[in-house]
C-alpha cells in the first residue's frame, strides 16, 4: 500500500478539502486526487463524496480513518526513529478556526521557522486524544480531561489559556445594539449551541455555566455545522449563540451578526494542553512559553469548577 496515499487521505479528511491537503502535503490537488483514487481502486471501496464546500468521509472511509492514521505514524515513528527530531510538530486542536488553531497561528507567523504540523482529531471524547499522545500519534492536543486522575500516567495536562466567551446573535435580536452584557442579562434567551456531546469536556462546561447564572442552553437538533448556526442567527429575532473570543467566524456581510463581550463577570473557557511527561518534541516549550504573552483574564472572571485548582506555570514543561 502506497503510504503516501494513506497520508494523503488522512489529511484530506481532516481538512475536507483536496486542495488545503496539497497545500499542506507540497504537492497539487491533481496529484492528491490520483492518490486517493488509486487507495480507493486497491480497497475496492468509496472513501470520499464530493460536497459543494468540499469532500466528506463514506462509511467506508469514516472505518478506514483510525486505521489510516496509525499507518502515518507508524511511518512518522519509523522516519524519526533514524532521524531524531527530523519530524514537524504534530499539536491537535478542535478546529482549524477554533482558538487554539488562532493563537498557534499567531505563534507560527512570528516563528516561521517553525516546522508546525496542525491537525484535528475526529473525536469528542478526551481520552481518545490523550491516548493519541500517549502513542505518539501527536505530540500534544489542546484537550482537557476534567478528572486529570483518568490520564495515562505518562500524559500529562497543563493549562494553557482561557478564552472569553461573547455572545453572538443577528442584527434583529434585542440585544442586538449592546457593547457589552452581563450573565444576568442573558438569562431567559436562547442560547443554541448545537453539538454538544454528551460526556465530552464542553458538556460539562456548558452543564456548569447554565446552572451557575441560571442560562438556558439549548442544543436541540442536528450539527449542521457553523454555516447553518449563523445563517438561522441572521434570520432570527430571539435565538443567540456563545463564541469564544479568538474563535474565527466568516460570515456574509449582509448577515451582520453582532459579537458581544460578556462581562463582571466574564465568561471564560479553560483551554489545556495534553502532552507527554517525558521527552515532549523539543519544539513544544516555546509554543508554551508563548501562552504566557497572551492577555490576561480580567479579575472578575467565571471559570468552571475543573479549572479552579491550582494551575500549572504556563511557560513550564
Amino acid at each position: 500500500m502506497d503510504t503516501e496515499a494513506v497520508r494523503s487521505f488522512v489529511r484530506a479528511a481532516e481538512l475536507g478539502q483536496f486542495q488545503h491537503a496539497a497545500d499542506e502535503l507540497g504537492v497539487t490537488q491533481q496529484a492528491v486526487s490520483k492518490r486517493i483514487a488509486a487507495l480507493e481502486r486497491e480497497l475496492e471501496v468509496r472513501l470520499f463524496t464530493r460536497t459543494a464546500r468540499g469532500v466528506e468521509l463514506t462509511l467506508d472511509g469514516q472505518a478506514f480513518l483510525p486505521h489510516a492514521r496509525s499507518i502515518v505514524a507508524g511511518v512518522d515513528r519509523a522516519v524519526t526513529a533514524v532521524r531524531p527530531g527530523s519530524r514537524a510538530l504534530r499539536i491537535d486542536v478542535l478546529g482549524l478556526r477554533s482558538a487554539q488553531a488562532v493563537v498557534l497561528h499567531d505563534y507560527w507567523r512570528s516563528h516561521p521557522e517553525t516546522d508546525l504540523d496542525v491537525v484535528t482529531l475526529k473525536v469528542d471524547d478526551p481520552h481518545v486524544a490523550a491516548a493519541a499522545v500517549q502513542a505518539g500519534d501527536i505530540d500534544a492536543s489542546f484537550r482537557t480531561v476534567t478528572d486529570p486522575a483518568t490520564l495515562p500516567r505518562d500524559v500529562q495536562m497543563i493549562h494553557a489559556f482561557d478564552s472569553p466567551l461573547e455572545l453572538l446573535v443577528g442584527p434583529r435580536h434585542p440585544l442586538a445594539s449592546a457593547r457589552t452584557l452581563t450573565p444576568p442579562q442573558l438569562r431567559k434567551l436562547r442560547i443554541w449551541v448545537p453539538g454538544i456531546v454528551p460526556r465530552s469536556e464542553w458538556s460539562e462546561f456548558y452543564d456548569q455555566l447554565a446552572t451557575a447564572f441560571d442560562l438556558r442552553i439549548d442544543a436541540a437538533g442536528p450539527n449542521f455545522g457553523n454555516e447553518v448556526l449563523l445563517d438561522a442567527l441572521a434570520d432570527s429575532a430571539d435565538v443567540a449563540t456563545l463564541v469564544g473570543a479568538r474563535d474565527r467566524y466568516i460570515w456574509p456581510t449582509n448577515h451582520d451578526l453582532r459579537r458581544i463581550p460578556i462581562v463582571n463577570p466574564t465568561l471564560a473557557y479553560p483551554i489545556s494542553l495534553m502532552l507527554p511527561r517525558t521527552n515532549p518534541h523539543p519544539g513544544l516549550r516555546a509554543v508554551i512559553s508563548h501562552f504566557a504573552s497572551l492577555t490576561p483574564l480580567p479579575e472578575t472572571t467565571w471559570l468552571p469548577s475543573w479549572a479552579t485548582t491550582p494551575r500549572r506555570s504556563a511557560g513550564q514543561t
